[in-house]
């Protein structure tokens, strides 16, 4: 590789990056709000998600014995759902165990000390690895022998899965959206860069330049455009983070936001690649259709 020449070519990118000083800095400034709005999406698109994975994560099958279950028909029961490969855990819980957890539960609210009996039968308390198997796996130990009722929240469960289902789609969407939006924006405004040097863009193609080596430059510069536009729109995200974010921990703290939500240094490597993808593929239609002209 000659060095001599691409120290040229940099230098010539920075010459013109510079020289339009004044459409450069609307690219940025396009590239930095379209960021920082993603952003914001992303990072309360994985609080939410992590809040919804928490809730579902804390969710368990109670499945209980019928009152005349042998002890040998509750071994075999606990057996099967152990071994299936969906279950992570599988607790037996006697109707001894399950009173005294009543009790600690309503902290005396329900008076048991007049029960000529106890009530309650015996229990498996099962997890499960993946919150989405919670319903198949429970409507498995529906169906065996001996269990006389599964209990697991259904509603609940159903609906976290449900908004989990639209969140992802709904985030998806908003992506392309904002992805093809904030291409088109930044498209229009390199072609006025390119309009602007259109005399020298002449110039090349009569000395024979080919259009790959005529792309190369305004490419170089949309990169420049779109990774200092990232850099922006993440200096801002941190800011505002760091301002808001114990205000929300502690303004909402029902929510159960947790202080270390989500990776943020994968959303920031996301943002920075968004922002550098953004300013090449703009770079690459605006000058590919004054060429085409």
């Amino acid at each position: 590789m000659d060095w001599g020449k691409v120290k040229f070519f940099l230098g010539e990118v920075l010459r013109n990056f510079t020289r339009n000083a004044s459409m450069q800095a609307t690219a940025i400034g396009t590239v930095a709000i379209t960021i920082v709005i993603l952003g914001v999406f992303l990072f309360v698109r994985g609080e939410l998600a992590g809040v919804g994975a928490k809730l579902l994560d804390q969710i368990e099958i109670s499945a209980y014995f019928s009152t005349n279950a042998t002890p040998a028909q509750i071994a075999s029961v606990r057996h099967l759902v152990a071994a299936d490969p969906r279950v992570e855990s599988v607790e037996f819980v006697p109707k001894k165990d399950g009173l005294a957890e009543l009790r600690d539960r309503t902290k005396g609210a329900i008076d048991t000390s007049t029960l000529t009996e106890n009530p309650l039968p015996d229990k498996l308390r099962v997890r499960v690895r993946v919150p989405d198997q919670v319903p198949a796996v429970a409507t498995s130990i529906g169906r065996l022998t001996a269990i006389d009722n599964v209990v697991y929240g259904q509603t609940i469960v159903q609906r976290l899965l449900q908004l989990g289902d639209v969140m992802r789609r709904v985030g998806i969407a908003v992506i392309v959206i904002f992805l093809f939006v904030a291409g088109i924006i930044i498209s229009n405004t390199i072609r006025l860069t390119v309009y602007a040097r259109r005399r020298e863009i002449a110039i090349m193609q009569l000395v024979g330049a080919t259009n790959t080596y005529i792309r190369m430059p305004f490419i170089c510069e949309g990169l420049l455009d779109g990774m200092i536009g990232a850099i922006v729109a993440v200096a801002v995200l941190s800011l505002a983070r760091a301002a808001l974010w114990p205000k929300m921990l502690e303004a909402l703290p029902w929510i159960g936001f947790s202080s270390t939500p989500i990776d943020l240094g994968a959303i920031v490597a996301e943002l920075f690649l968004v922002g550098a993808a953004i300013g090449i593929v703009a770079s690459w239609i605006s000058v590919g259709r004054h060429l085409r002209t």
